[in-house]
């Protein structure tokens, strides 16, 4: 009855590696940039003197994925944003770097994330694998279930 049931547990365990996989991801971004009112701004080297008015800051940063909100995947969070001035923010804005200089950053357009069920299967990989899951945990239960039935 022992190893039976630590046989059933056993394939459980190794059924879930198999269907949640973790997977270890490298992210390579093809430029810097920052997010502002839900737009994104490519990071140039262009230093800019004439600075308005502080204008945000960055509230997450990641190099490993995109996020909403005021993001960057270069700059730390606390990061400040300003205005330049005789430019729209529709157009650039002004990064501080770390050591009080001031670069450019230019808009590129709105700035989209995926869903984390956005992946394969049309964004439905997480809902099937919680069914399998279920099912799984449905067969083990069932099976146990019946050993113990056969056992006393």
């Amino acid at each position: 009855m022992k190893n039976l049931s630590l046989s059933y547990v056993i394939l459980f365990i190794l059924a879930i590696t198999f269907l949640f996989p973790s997977n270890i991801y490298a992210t390579k971004w093809a430029y810097p940039y920052v997010v502002w009112n839900d737009y994104t701004y490519i990071v140039s080297e262009e230093n800019v003197s004439e600075i308005d008015s502080k204008i945000g800051k960055v509230t997450y940063y990641s190099d490993m994925e995109a996020h909403s909100g005021n993001f960057s995947n270069e700059y730390k969070k606390g990061t400040k944003y300003y205005s330049i001035k005789g430019i729209s923010t529709d157009v650039a804005i002004a990064i501080e770097e770390s050591d009080g200089r001031y670069v450019r950053a230019n808009r590129k357009g709105k700035h989209i994330v995926d869903s984390k069920f956005d992946s394969h299967y049309g964004g439905l990989q997480g809902i099937i694998g919680i069914f399998i899951f279920l099912i799984m945990c449905i067969i083990t239960i069932t099976l146990i279930n019946t050993v113990k039935k056969k056992v006393y």
